[in-house]
């Protein structure tokens, strides 16, 4: 006798999970480290450079290039000599911050059993 297929209890929007979408943002290699590192204040590139050693430039530009045009990250010029460029989360970005922190809270935990 074949089991009966059952209805999922989680409500969807549409076709498409928002689970799925939101990980499409997300899963980008560094993404969630850029947004990690801009959590607490606007930074400069060289800064999230340092932040997150051992990424390169070219990845790391990249990476800001897509949230920036995501709605994630702002990009603003500032007026120095010579000119120099900060990053900040936007809005959205921000919304973010809280579901990385969670990750991070059991990444640690599992370091811990880990080092047992």
């Amino acid at each position: 006798m074949a089991l009966q297929v059952r209805k999922s209890k989680v409500a969807l929007a549409d076709e498409r999970c928002p689970i799925g979408t939101c990980m499409e943002l997300l899963g980008g290699a560094w993404t969630p480290q850029v947004i990690w590192s801009l959590a607490a204040t606007p930074r400069r590139f060289s800064e999230l450079q340092i932040d997150m050693k051992p990424i390169s430039a070219k990845v790391l530009s990249t990476r800001l290039r897509e949230l920036e045009a995501k709605g994630v990250v702002t990009r603003a010029v500032m007026p120095t000599s010579p000119p120099s460029v900060e990053y900040a989360l936007t809005e959205l970005g921000r919304e973010l911050v809280p579901a990385i922190e969670a990750i991070a809270h059991v990444g640690f935990k599992l370091k811990r059993q880990a080092g047992r």
